[in-house]
């Protein structure tokens, strides 16, 4: 399957991704996992980017597009892929229709994950991170053995400080402002499937019946 994924930070793309990826073979691809593996490779485009996140700065869009080209067409994408987190703008949406064109690839379909405000920060407030092997917990539905330990390697098991309440509302601000439009522009391409959702299976199970898994 080939799915654009959105949804507000803490809807659960991640989640849903793993879930597909174990379905058919597709791939996850994050525009930070892009960005990183291009990094540590050490390709051109990888050095360029790498000179923005050092200086604080953001990736420009041709620049993340050049990346995003060159990762569709490694092996690994010919059983799909799934894209977590990107497009974020409009502008980087019509450059990925254009650069899908080109490349011949059809998408499936975009995918909205909708979940309530107060799910999602609930459930990103109660999130804790083990800082040594990121292993992720939450205090009331998978917390610690020992608090604030980590059962995988005795690391700190923290609440990441964009896992607060004030830094949720504002993440979720700028999804709003800077990301929510995508669903009005997919709409209008006749692509959207919104799923309604606070359980991955839920939303997993409606991705499978609208693709024909």
């Amino acid at each position: 399957m080939k799915l654009i994924l959105l949804g507000a930070p803490g809807a659960g793309k991640g989640t849903v991704a793993k879930l597909l990826t174990a379905l058919d073979g597709s791939v996850q691809i994050s525009t930070g996992d892009i960005l990183r593996g291009a990094v540590q490779a050490g390709t051109e485009l990888g050095k360029e980017a790498d000179g923005y996140m050092k200086r604080g700065d953001l990736v420009p869009d041709s620049l993340i597009m050049g990346i995003m080209e060159k990762r569709l067409q490694e092996p690994d994408c010919q059983k799909g892929f799934l894209l977590d987190g990107f497009p974020r703008t409009i502008p980087q949406a019509e450059a990925l229709k254009v650069l899908m064109a080109k490349l011949g690839i059809k998408l499936d379909m975009v995918v909205s994950i909708d979940v309530p405000r107060d799910v999602i920060l609930d459930r990103l407030c109660t999130r804790r991170t083990c800082t040594q092997c990121s292993a992720i917990y939450n205090v009331k539905s998978n917390p610690t053995k020992v608090a604030g330990v980590c059962d995988k390697c005795g690391g700190p098991a923290i609440q990441r400080e964009d896992e607060t309440e004030a830094a949720i509302s504002h993440r979720l601000a700028t999804y709003n402002e800077k990301t929510a439009p995508l669903i009005g522009f997919y709409e209008k391409e006749g692509m959207l499937k919104s799923i309604v959702g606070t359980s991955s299976d839920v939303v997993v199970n409606a991705i499978k019946a609208a693709v024909g898994l």
